[in-house]
């Protein structure tokens, strides 16, 4: 199996080690203070070690460290033990302060940030991880005219991770050759395994007029259901099961393995699961990982399936409630887009329906309702709508995440996308601004409705030309939140869907837009767009003002709206996804998973308040 050669293994470490103090810095998980001139900071973090490094404040109060001056003080000595083998480029270059990798960072901001040694092992081990699947990925980096022809599910594989995270990429569970095999960044095809659960331990759910073997019909081939029914035939011979009592769902192969094959044995030997095969359908993960693209057929739907490894955050399961719901929260998102002629007749806004799921139980750990929560999300499935499925002829789509990365020739693929539109780069902000937000803002102030739009869960569309036309979104059943009480227009809403979709007043839900975009994604999206596009960081929240006071414009009567939302509110509260992980219980057992926002810390200042008004293109 290969290994990250020495040159992207260092390369990894370095663009890290940036994130590391940029990121704990806006945080304040590491508090830089001055050190002499204009732009020169340190960070003090006892035992007599310190690091120092030039930096400039940017939107959001947000640090941009030049790379090339990070220092440790001591520098490290050659042949320093576990310093010398995290450094990053070999034992023998450690005399150089500037070898002095992210994990000496983190080992050094140890008593700082509270760590005791079972926590200090684990960040150790996701940053490890994390920096393995940059090291690759690095290696096999495409200029930003190949990623700009790339289709949406082979850029899928070129993505960098969360932006705001340091640890984002560990997959922990994974193994090495489970990473090459399942990974994005891999590339890889997954056939996935097909099992057959009893109705005593599943459910299935579908959006109006889509039923079980409807839905069977559309993903299989009919001589791969008359295999797998002939194997749940012979099992249903040798118990007193009926084959009409089952309900059919894939499996990830390595949680098959990982989970199924042992924590689901006690129903695998009574007959109740019975593993049926693995399918024909190739399959590649989206970066999401447990979300799955056909690459056969891609207009068949988009497979998410639990995983058991835990990534950003949370491990990656499917809670069985939830994943009961999806359909009926996707029909009654898109009765509201089909409802409304704004939404369905000038923009170009998908909700992604989770049109079909099964959720699976598990007695035994049901009775214990304090188990870690992955005990109570093991296994089902989410049937999603393909984006190949929107897109007209010409058309691309390309994840919003995408927009933030730079190619191997330091080209930014967003340059390459303004480029070849033929527009100039303001018009062409201006066109991806009127794509992205108005879908989204309709949805807050008229319907009370908050999605969650990181870079991942927003597909941008884009014309034949690379101008951006128009967004999908995708994650519902968990990631939809709404505004207290029982208002008119959640009337639609069945039971269930409103069971699990959480409230919260509109000045957090307004995080949606806030954290989700502005700061999860824009404090990113916005220097960029300074560096490689020539529109300074004032001109671009410029135009997302312009943007969003058009949609004031357009409905007057949501005045009241506009106030208790408050995006333009001069400062808003700091999520702070790395002290949730790092700090806030994210290595251990609970039993509770997070719910709702996410751990704030602070505020920050909103740019959208200061905005200066520019001129329509």
């Amino acid at each position: 199996m290969n290994h990250p050669t020495r040159e992207a293994w260092a390369r990894a470490g370095k663009r890290l080690l940036v994130k590391a103090v940029e990121e704990f810095a806006y945080e304040e998980l590491l508090v830089p203070v001055a050190d002499g001139g204009p732009g020169a900071y340190r960070l003090d973090l006892g035992d007599g070690v310190h690091w120092t490094f030039r930096a400039t404040r940017g939107t959001f109060d947000t640090w941009r460290v030049e790379p090339d001056t990070l220092r440790r003080h001591p520098a490290l000595d050659v042949g320093v033990g576990v310093g010398a083998g995290a450094a990053g480029v070999g034992v023998g270059a450690q005399s150089e302060p500037e070898a002095a990798g992210p994990e000496r960072l983190l080992l050094d901001a140890r008593t700082v940030l509270g760590w005791d040694g079972p926590t200090t092992a684990e960040v150790l081990r996701e940053l490890t991880a994390t920096r393995r699947a940059d090291a690759e990925a690095l290696a096999r980096a495409l200029p930003a005219a190949r990623l700009a022809d790339l289709d949406h599910l082979d850029l899928e594989a070129y993505q960098d991770g969360h932006p705001c995270m340091l640890l984002n990429k560990g997959r922990l569970g994974f193994s090495a050759a489970d990473a090459a095999a399942y990974a994005p960044e891999s590339a890889q095809a997954v056939r996935l395994l097909w099992a057959a659960v009893h109705t005593s331990l599943a459910s299935y759910s579908g959006v109006p007029g889509l039923g079980a073997e409807q839905l069977l019909s559309e993903e299989l081939d009919a001589p791969t259901r008359e295999r797998f029914s002939s194997v749940l035939a012979q099992s249903c011979a040798e118990t007193a099961l009926a084959e009409g009592e089952f309900v059919w769902l894939p499996v990830h192969p390595f949680h098959w393995d990982e989970a199924v094959a042992t924590l689901f044995a006690p129903y695998l030997a009574e007959g109740r699961i019975v593993l049926l095969g693995e399918s024909d359908d190739r399959y590649r993960p989206l970066q999401s990982i447990r979300t799955l693209a056909n690459l056969d057929h891609p207009h068949r739907r988009n497979v998410k399936v639990p995983l058991l490894i835990r990534n950003t955050l949370v491990w990656r399961g499917l809670s069985t409630e939830p994943t009961d719901a999806a359909p009926d929260v996707s029909a009654w998102l898109r009765a509201v887009r089909d409802g409304d002629p704004y939404l369905s007749d000038e923009l170009r806004f998908h909700p992604l329906g989770e049109v079909a799921a099964v959720a699976v139980a598990h007695p035994l750990y049901e009775s214990v309702e304090d188990a870690p929560y992955r005990y109570h999300e093991l296994l089902g499935a989410i049937w999603r709508e393909p984006v190949a499925a929107l897109l007209g002829p010409g058309e691309k789509a390309r994840t919003m995440a995408a927009l933030l990365k730079t190619g191997s020739d330091g080209r930014a693929l967003a340059a390459e996308l303004a480029a070849r539109s033929g527009l100039e780069p303001r018009a062409w902000l201006e066109r991806f601004f009127g794509a992205l937000l108005p879908g989204l803002l309709h949805y807050l102030y008229r319907y009370g409705v908050a999605f969650c739009p990181h870079g991942e869960n927003t597909v941008v569309l884009f014309d034949a030309d690379d101008i951006p036309i128009g967004i999908a979104v995708k994650d519902f059943a968990e990631d939809v939140n709404l505004l207290p009480g029982a208002r008119p227009e959640y009337a639609g809403l069945s039971v269930r869907a409103d069971r699990v979709l959480l409230r919260w007043p509109a000045h957090e839900l307004a995080h949606s837009l806030l954290s989700a975009v502005f700061a999860g994604h824009f404090r990113f999206f916005a220097p960029l767009v300074a560096d490689h596009l020539g529109v300074a960081e004032g001109d671009f929240w410029g135009l997302v003002r312009a943007e969003t006071e058009r949609y004031h414009a357009r409905f007057p009567e949501l005045a009241d709206q506009f106030d208790s939302f408050g995006l333009f509110a001069p400062t808003f509260d700091r999520v702070a996804l790395n002290r949730e992980q790092l700090l806030g219980g994210g290595f251990h057992d609970r039993a509770e998973r997070d719910e709702g926002f996410d751990v704030v810390h602070g505020s920050v200042p909103n740019p959208l308040a200061s905005a200066t008004h520019l001129e329509q293109i």
